[in-house]
């Protein structure tokens, strides 16, 4: 099982950095609509979508990498107080309890949104939009999918740690 974590691990950390890239892109798509919209006095709808489906996309792609390294939010109040082997605990109660519930939750009730944009080839409705909307709905189903999957290599490390088997 430890193994299973460890390729895990690996995968998110090289994805995670590949996708870091999308920031990158943002920032040089953000500051040239800048730069266009003051200095000549003009912009384009399909410009402004693709600032938010780059943004959208490295969010949702970029939250199992953000999970592997505990970045995500957290409200610390009791937990900073534990050892580490009640922490691990708590995290993998919670884990079952919250976590994976509401991630495949998410996925259930995406499925016939994306299915339906996928089955239209859905582009944006607006006028000079981008016509790539099926394909960052679709980014809902991958990103959660990236997460459950990271939250089973936390699921195993917490169990590992929680047992005294390993140190964090």
């Amino acid at each position: 099982m430890r193994e299973l974590a460890r390729r895990i691990d690996r995968f998110q950390e090289r994805f995670g950095c590949g996708v870091s890239w999308l920031s990158l892109a943002m920032v040089l798509v953000v500051f040239g609509d800048v730069i266009s919209r003051y200095a000549f006095r003009t912009t384009s709808g399909g410009v402004q979508e693709l600032e938010w489906y780059l943004f959208g996309t490295l969010y949702l792609l970029a939250a199992g990498y953000t999970l592997l390294h505990d970045e995500h939010v957290r409200v610390d109040i009791m937990y900073s107080k534990l050892t580490p082997r009640r922490k691990a605990w708590l995290d993998f109660v919670l884990f079952w309890v919250f976590f994976f519930p509401s991630c495949l939750m998410v996925i259930y009730t995406a499925w016939p949104f994306v299915r339906t944009a996928w089955s239209v080839w859905e582009g944006s409705p607006d006028p000079g939009g981008l016509p790539l909307r099926w394909l960052l709905k679709s980014m809902i189903i991958a990103g959660f999918v990236l997460l459950v999957v990271q939250g089973i290599s936390q699921t195993i490390k917490s169990f590992y740690t929680a047992m005294g088997w390993e140190t964090r």
